[in-house]
């Protein structure tokens, strides 16, 4: 490729990122402001939904409704457990008959893709935010998101961390209290901060 079209493909590019709003900046992985107004009615909205949710226990009659407009099409078979807490709930997307347990944390920024029947542990927290690096960039309101994706039929345990980026895939199992800051292949067991694979599970033929 030429530096004439290198050029103009970055040009282009550029020109693009300028037309774009700073929720579609955030759903992207850019560096989007979090203080413009379009993220902060989402915040607020679901913060405001998030205290209803958390008043009431799973089993009331009005959680589920109060649920589904937090995260727009959730399958009826999912179930979250309350307290939880979350971002936005539209950058979360659920399999079938996933189960996420009690006092969960998902900063969904970035999209947060969890497999069917996947089950996580109390006290997970997943994060997509991710702050520049630069301290005096971190000074301004501003951050990327990178999507968290974890397969199907996962087992993650009570108090692991998913950092921002990281993709689990089907069938693995994540220890109790590690910390995931790199992708872990299908049907692994990971344990440990960071977490490191310790055995390649045998796929059973259904």
């Amino acid at each position: 490729m030429s530096a004439f079209h290198k050029l103009m493909i970055g040009a282009c590019r550029r020109i693009y990122i300028m037309d774009m709003n700073e929720v579609d900046k955030m759903r992207s992985s850019q560096l989007a402001n979090t203080s413009s107004p379009e993220i902060q009615e989402r915040f607020k909205r679901a913060k405001k939904l998030l205290l209803k949710l958390n008043r009431m226990d799973g089993y009331d009659e009005e959680f589920r409704r109060v649920l589904e407009d937090l995260i727009p099409g959730i399958p009826a078979s999912a179930t979250i457990w309350p307290p939880f807490c979350c971002d936005h709930g539209d950058g979360i997307r659920l399999g079938e008959h996933v189960f996420i347990n009690s006092n969960c944390t998902f900063l969904d920024g970035g999209y947060i893709t969890i497999g069917a029947y996947t089950l996580v542990g109390p006290n997970v927290q997943i994060y997509t935010p991710q702050h520049p690096l630069d301290y005096l960039e971190r000074r301004v309101e501003q951050e990327y998101a990178y999507p968290v994706t974890i397969g199907e039929d996962c087992w993650i345990g009570g108090g692991a961390v998913i950092c921002p980026g990281v993709t689990i895939g089907d069938r693995c199992i994540i220890g109790a209290g590690s910390v995931v800051t790199k992708d872990i292949p299908s049907d692994c067991v990971a344990v440990g901060n960071p977490a490191k694979v310790i055995r390649k599970n045998e796929v059973k033929k259904e």
